[in-house]
């Protein structure tokens, strides 16, 4: 909730600062200078506009798919240790006990430790990899009696690679966010977008009000947006653990 809440103290601010310029730059007679400028001003304005708007919309749609992929590969890293788990099931003692009590430690590790790291932005450590490279030991030199127990090894070692990719797919999406230099882009094109307004003179001051507090949120309502789906395990999109929880009591 406290979320929406900062999204409309945004807009709500930059709606105040727009109509503070807007009645300054009216009193100091940019009513006149904007006529003048009206024509050439115009034509700039669109073409910076329109190049601001396609960056935030190719932003805004990587964004969305980025967090739909981390959200499909949380899941795929969940049912993939469960199907390392039901593979292990036939194999002999110790290697069955220990892959599942390794499994469970991983998605302890990975509920209780990594998520609220991906969630602040901060790097995770190795643990997680630590724990999986045991499960790859333990299930490689599992003993198999018989072809029937040979194929569900393969199987589990097959499931636990998938359950490597899908884990690096995770931690690269928390890592990633928006480049620096994508931010100064957008923000230097905001900027201009929300100057040029101000050079132009309206038919009176309440429509030039409108107009300008109108933009002015709506960029900042973008910006906001793109602030808080750059990381898709915090801010607006916030993938919970939900997968590795159910996945252990899908454990056998």
């Amino acid at each position: 909730m406290s979320i929406y809440v900062s999204g409309l103290l945004w807009v709500l601010g930059a709606a105040a600062l727009s109509a503070i310029v807007v009645v300054i730059t009216r009193r100091l007679g940019s009513e006149e200078v904007g006529e003048k400028n009206l024509g050439a001003g115009g034509s700039v304005f669109s073409i910076v506009a329109g190049l601001h708007a396609v960056l935030v919309a190719f932003i805004l749609i990587s964004l969305f798919d980025a967090s739909n992929t981390a959200a499909e590969q949380v899941q795929k890293e969940a049912n993939a240790l469960v199907a390392v788990d039901w593979s292990s099931d036939s194999l002999p003692e110790p290697a069955k006990s220990k892959v599942e009590q390794l499994i469970r430690a991983y998605v302890s590790t990975v509920v209780d430790e990594e998520w609220p790291r991906m969630r602040a932005g901060e790097d995770v450590d190795n643990k997680g990899w630590t724990t999986l490279n045991q499960l790859r030991e333990t299930i490689a030199t599992a003993a198999p009696d018989g072809d029937w127990q040979e194929d569900r090894k393969t199987e589990a070692a097959n499931q636990l690679w998938e359950v490597y990719q899908a884990r690096q797919e995770r931690l690269d999406a928390a890592g990633n966010g928006v480049n620096p230099v994508v931010w100064l882009a957008l923000l230097i094109g905001t900027a201009l977008s929300l100057l040029f307004p101000y050079l132009f003179g309206g038919p009176n001051l309440i429509s030039q009000l409108l107009i300008t507090i109108t933009l002015s949120s709506t960029l900042v309502l973008l910006l906001f947006a793109i602030y808080q789906m750059q990381n898709p395990f915090s801010g607006g999109v916030h993938i919970p653990p939900d997968a590795f929880s159910s996945a252990l009591d899908r454990l056998s």
